[in-house]
Formats: C-alpha cells, structure tokens, sequence
C-alpha cells in the first residue's frame, strides 16, 4: 500500500487506527460512532440523522449491493465520515445503478477501509462516542500531534443546532394515496423519504415544512395533526421547536414524534434530556412495548434520551396532565416512548418507517392515522345542545 492510499482514524482521546483510503481524499471531522445494521448501508448514508457524525459500519463486508436512486432516504449523503471493514470490490444486485465508493467520492465523503472494525467498536463502548478524525491524502502527511490537534478542536455533538443544515428551505406537499383521510403538517427536522411514503400511503395530504416556521403558521394551514420528524443534534439546542410543540399542543392539535421528535416532546412536557454514552444505532434495538407485553425488534439512530421514569405515570411538569413511558429499550432501560394521557399526543425514540426495516413497529403510523379520524369526527359533530344555548 502506497503513502497515498493510506488512511487514519484519530479519536479524541488519542487512539489511531491506520487503514486505506476510502472514499474521497482529504480531512473530515465530526463524532465518531458505530451502527449496528447488517443491512441498508445506503438509507443509514442518506439519513439526515447521521449529520455531524463518522460512522462506523460493525458488518465486516459493506457494499455488496452497490447504490441506487431509489433507497435514498434524502437528497444527498449526510454522514461526515465513512469506516467500513471490507469495502466489497465487486457489485452484484440488479437494482444497482453505481458502486457505494462512486456515490462516496462524487459527493465528497471522505473515508477509511482495512481497520479493525470491531475493536473500534469495542472501545466506543468502552469510552463513549467522542470527536473523531479520518485523514488521507496530504492531511494523512500531517503529524500524530496536529491531527489530534483538529479532532479536539472540532465541533462537539451536545450543545449543536443542525436542523437548519438538513431541514428543506421550501415547503412542499406529498399528496395522500388512494382516499385522502386528513392532512398532516410534518416539521422537517431531518426527515426521511419512507416516513413521509407511510403517511402518505394512509390517505393524508403530507405538508412538509422547513424548520423556522412559527406555531401560526402551523394552525393556519388548519391540517389534521402534526409531526416532528427524526433529526440530528441536541434536544437542549432546539428551544424554539419545543415552544412551537407547546403552542401547538394547548391549541389541541393532535402529535406524533419520532426520534428526536421524541427528545422534543419530552422537552415541551418539561422533562430533561441527556447524552448517551454511546448512543442506539442500527435496525436490531429490542423495545418492549408496555401495553401489550410484546417485543418490536426496531430501528435507531440517536445519541440523546429523554429522562422519565419507566416504570409509573406521572404528571407533566409543564402543565400537560399524565404522562407514562410506553416503550423502553430491553439492553438499557432507555426511554423508547411517551404517551400523553390527557393528550391526543404520543411518540416513539425509534423510526416505524425503519427503511431498509425491520417492520416491527409500523403499525404506529396506523395509530397516528386513527387520531387523525378523531380529530376529524370532533370537527364534523354538531354542536353540542349546551353550545347551541350559548351561541343563541
């Protein structure tokens, strides 16, 4: 292997981890972590989610199956490094447009191959997700002392607002399939294609919005419920989304999160949130669902968790009656969902839409779908003979 074909790993701490290029050639910084996903290398590439991150594949042999057009769950690529195994060296699916390196190099993701995968793992485990660097090309040239240098300098994960970076500047609407049911205002925090395919393919006109806009602006468009999606960042740094969920809330609008929309909800009911060492990453997390006693086997990408107890319901601290933990994580006793008992407003910490699956857990878009009815069967009901009185 020649000087140029070389890459390094640096992690905040100082570990190095000397491999091949891959990808594009050059620098990149952000947080180091792993997803555990044997499968749909290309939809973890493409979620928004991963904005900010380095990620870390734990199968040993990525890229088997090339890329596509169709499984992009987003516009572009949002990971800010890419650390594989074994980068497969040869294409074999008939869907296959390109090779995974081709999108990676064209869209400038810089990247590193031949490392011990599972040994970086184990110590993110160990340590934490922290600050981390890939170095190839002329910046590998760099001396041990200055690529640590920028890794420690780099960008911290909490604390950081990146829902403007992946959020669409203009709204745009995804027209309901078949019988339209409603309409639903989605606030684009970083959404994925398949989230806003679901509930479209439930009869809803899918009004996504870019980020900044207001609660009024939400309640003019007079839809049937409202979304937050999935999205990177911290919880804390996003106080304007949670203002505009409370206002919402109290108008009677009727909720549904997921991810961080989750972390959201539990903001605006006055709950705290936090950094997970190393957070919850792939499509094999074990949730158990409350209610029913079943296990969904789900899909995550999150570093951050609500703090509530598990195991009782208890009152909002802002105001908005009971609330319970209705799902929690079977490796760490993590909040995995909130459900609003005085509320028409519930959310999970998982993705139901979960491209490229598994499918467990997609039945909550039916649930959200059957707010959606009541909201509508609310509005249709004649006055009552008491309102009636009054309004003479």
């Amino acid at each position: 292997m020649t000087a140029a074909q070389k890459a390094v790993l640096v992690l905040e701490d100082g570990t190095r981890y000397v491999g091949r290029a891959y990808g594009a050639i050059g620098r990149t910084l952000g947080e180091a972590v792993f997803a555990t996903g044997m499968t749909g290398y290309q939809e973890t590439l493409t979620d928004p989610s991963y904005a900010g991150q380095i990620v870390l594949m734990t199968a040993p042999h990525i890229g088997n199956t090339g890329a596509n057009d169709e499984d992009m769950e987003s516009r572009q690529i949002w990971v800010a490094g890419f650390v594989v195994r074994e980068p497969s060296r040869v294409v074999s699916n008939f869907r296959s447009q390109r090779s995974l390196d081709d999108d990676l190099v064209a869209q400038g993701v810089v990247g590193i191959s031949g490392i011990d995968t599972r040994a970086v793992t184990r110590h993110i485990r160990s340590a934490g997700a922290m600050r981390a660097g890939v170095f190839s090309g002329e910046d590998f040239d760099l001396s041990d002392s200055e690529q640590l240098d920028l890794v420690q300098n780099g960008a911290k994960m909490t604390g950081r607002n990146l829902s403007a970076e992946v959020s669409t500047i203009e709204p745009y609407t995804v027209p309901a399939v078949g019988e339209k049911v409603g309409s639903v205002a989605v606030l684009d925090l970083g959404v994925k294609k398949s989230t806003l395919e679901n509930l479209a393919a439930r009869g809803l006109d899918v009004h996504v919005l870019p980020q900044q806009v207001t609660a009024q602006d939400i309640l003019d468009l007079g839809v049937s419920a409202l979304f937050f999606s999935n999205g990177p960042g911290d919880p804390a740094a996003s106080d304007r989304h949670v203002a505009l969920l409370q206002e919402t809330l109290r108008a009677g609008v009727p909720y549904f999160g997921i991810c961080f929309g989750n972390q959201l909800l539990g903001r605006a009911l006055g709950l705290d949130t936090y950094k997970l060492p190393f957070g919850h990453r792939g499509i094999n997390q074990p949730v158990l669902d409350k209610r029913t006693g079943r296990v969904e086997i789900t899909s995550q990408n999150h570093g951050f968790a609500v703090k509530a107890p598990i195991d009782a319901t208890f009152d909002s601290p802002a105001g908005f009656g009971k609330v319970e933990v209705s799902h929690f994580s079977l490796n760490d006793q993590v909040v995995e969902g909130l459900n609003c008992l005085d509320l028409n407003a519930f959310s999970v910490q998982y993705h139901p839409e979960a491209a490229a699956g598994p499918h467990d857990a997609n039945y909550l878009f039916d649930r959200f779908l059957d707010m959606v009815r009541e909201r509508n069967a609310q509005d249709a009901a004649p006055a009552s003979a008491a309102d009636q009185e009054q309004n003479d």
